[in-house]
């Protein structure tokens, strides 16, 4: 791993744990299921009404929370930047994009 990875990897990890993953109304806006890519996608949809909304805060934490269940899943950092960058978060929203493209990469 290099070092710019090691700090994005370290950002995003400190980023997740701050915006938090849990939510009190997720019961009511993901599914129940044990199945991780029906979760994380619910998230993202949720994150991306919230971002719509303008509700950036609750974008982002709903992207995290995603990005937290399926973390090879570029569309959760990718819209976890774009809430970011809109928080006037700009490194971190950076370091979002970054794990997207790379996630996105063929490898």
């Amino acid at each position: 791993m290099t070092a710019h990875r090691a700090i994005a990897a370290t950002a995003m990890i400190a980023l997740v744990a701050t915006l938090g993953c849990g939510n009190r109304h997720a019961a009511t806006t993901t599914p129940a299921g044990n199945d991780p890519q029906a979760r994380s996608q619910a998230l993202i949809d949720s994150g991306n009404q919230a971002f719509s909304a303008g509700n950036y805060g609750l974008a982002a934490r709903r992207y995290a929370a995603a990005a937290v269940i399926k973390q090879d899943d570029p569309a959760a950092y990718y819209g976890l930047g774009m809430a970011l960058s809109k928080l006037g978060r700009d490194e971190d929203a950076r370091a979002a994009y970054a794990k997207a493209r790379d996630l996105a990469r063929p490898h």
